[in-house]
């Protein structure tokens, strides 16, 4: 008698065609002209209560950052409502075609990281949402934010539907590729330096070329040795973290009461269990000299969040590291039957099946207060921003290929390229709904952050003053 499990292997699975056939079917069930459906209400769940209830489970002196970070413009305010918007997607036509979602996509949530064997790569470069559920729903978010984004840039809603039509046009197209793929080879496809090079000549501007190149060398740039002395300090003990209240801080003492040496230590603990044993023995080559509690991004702003800095041979040999604590996906009511130990391997299991190579110190782990997720800080990383430094309105038609591109390879990196190929198809009908989706919740947004704005003059939601 033979298991299920070696059945499966005997079993042969449908060739490409047979499953875009099959994608191609489901249109039946949801069409794609359905996805752009969405009706802009002025009256139904408060974005506000959604916020006041995150703020429970966060570390409370911290919430007038991030509700002052949310408030400085409406794209702002788009990134740190990732669980109102699941809320809003749950009542849309969606495809049941499953992959690992990124759980928050937007336009800056992508950008440059190194693999396990240090080679630079692009992709989606935030999994704290992560969870396996319908592929449409990140791409509603991201053509959403596209969309967003381009009011911010200050462009009319025709440049608008130009960015949102680049994003899925071309997610369409690489999907069709990787749907031809064998599976080993899909599994080694990355957005490298090389593919990065070869799409940049052949179809981007002169101005998209320069500022992928600066993003490249900034990324290159991050490093433990250029860290040094930028978040670090030298003290009579030794190199220190600096103090920076409230951004970077020393407590001696958790939120709960807790002492944080007594916490760090059960979750190292923790944590190095969940590493292969070649990268254990690595890390235990360290030594632990410092730890500080940091205030990061705009959405994750209170939870909770160390900056952890080892030395090896000597203080030339640095090594940071950056704990996250993982709170249940914003995502989680609407996808029920994902079961994991902990939250934070949920983060893990996720950026690991997207990325496919990641941080070698990427590890999970739990203590008496939270789950979290351990990865290197700033090792040859580099993030997308919009505006200011960052996108202009000149190079954001080429970068928005760019992330339909990065989505299109995590989707089939996850699940399966040749059945999303034939839902999605060769023509226009699934841009178009998008564009459509896309104005539409742009609208709900700039209601959502005016009721915002209120909430804050109102006082019903605190907002830190200074500039963070």
């Amino acid at each position: 008698m033979t298991s299920k499990l070696y059945e499966s292997f005997l079993t042969k699975n449908p060739s490409p065609e047979e499953r875009k056939c099959l994608g191609k079917s489901l249109r039946k069930q949801v069409s794609r002209s359905s996805l752009g459906e969405y009706t802009v209400e002025l009256k139904r769940h408060s974005p506000i209560e959604i916020l006041l209830e995150q703020a429970k489970t966060r570390i409370e002196h911290y919430i007038p950052i991030r509700h002052a970070r949310m408030a400085v413009n409406p794209f702002a305010f788009f990134r740190g409502g990732a669980a109102i918007m699941a809320k809003d997607l749950a009542t849309t036509s969606t495809a049941p075609i499953r992959v690992q979602l990124c759980g928050d996509m937007h336009v800056s949530n992508f950008g440059f990281f190194s693999t396990t064997e240090h080679q630079l790569v692009f992709g989606i470069n935030d999994f704290d949402e992560t969870l396996p559920g319908n592929f449409d729903w990140d791409l509603k978010r991201l053509t959403a934010s596209a969309m967003i984004a381009s009011q911010l840039l200050g462009k009319d809603q025709a440049y608008g539907e130009m960015i949102v039509r680049n994003i899925s046009k071309t997610y369409r197209n690489y999907l069709q590729r990787y749907a031809r793929m064998p599976y080993v080879n899909l599994k080694r496809t990355y957005i490298d330096q090389n593919a990065l090079a070869t799409a940049a000549a052949k179809y981007a501007n002169a101005d998209s070329q320069k500022y992928l190149q600066r993003l490249l060398d900034k990324a290159r740039k991050n490093s433990g040795p250029g860290m040094v002395g930028k978040l670090t300090e030298s003290t009579p003990s030794g190199i220190k973290l600096i103090n920076n209240p409230p951004l970077i801080e020393h407590p001696e003492f958790s939120a709960h009461g807790r002492s944080i040496a007594e916490l760090n230590d059960a979750g190292l603990n923790s944590y190095l269990k969940s590493l292969s044993p070649d990268r254990r023995e690595l890390l235990m080559r360290y030594k632990w000299m410092d730890w500080a509690r940091k205030v990061v991004g705009v959405g994750s702003v209170g939870t909770g969040c160390w900056v952890m800095y080892f030395e090896g041979l000597d203080e030339n040999d640095p090594l940071f590291l950056q704990t996250k604590a993982a709170q249940e996906s914003v995502l989680s009511p609407f996808f029920p039957g994902s079961h994991y130990k902990a939250q934070g391997e949920r983060v893990v299991f996720g950026q690991s099946l997207i990325q496919g190579a990641p941080d070698i110190f990427l590890g999970f782990g739990t203590d008496k207060e939270t789950d979290f997720y351990v990865r290197q800080l700033r090792d040859m990383k580099g993030g997308i921003s919009v505006g200011g430094d960052g996108i202009n309105a000149k190079v954001f038609p080429d970068f928005a290929k760019l992330f339909g591109w990065a989505l299109a390879n995590a989707h089939a990196r996850s699940g399966d390229a040749a059945v999303l190929a034939g839902y999605c198809g060769n023509s226009e009908v699934l841009d178009d709904a998008l564009v459509k989706f896309s104005i539409a919740y742009s609208k709900q947004n700039e209601i959502d952050y005016k009721t915002f704005q209120n909430a804050i003059k109102s006082g019903a939601l605190s907002c830190a003053t200074d500039n963070f």
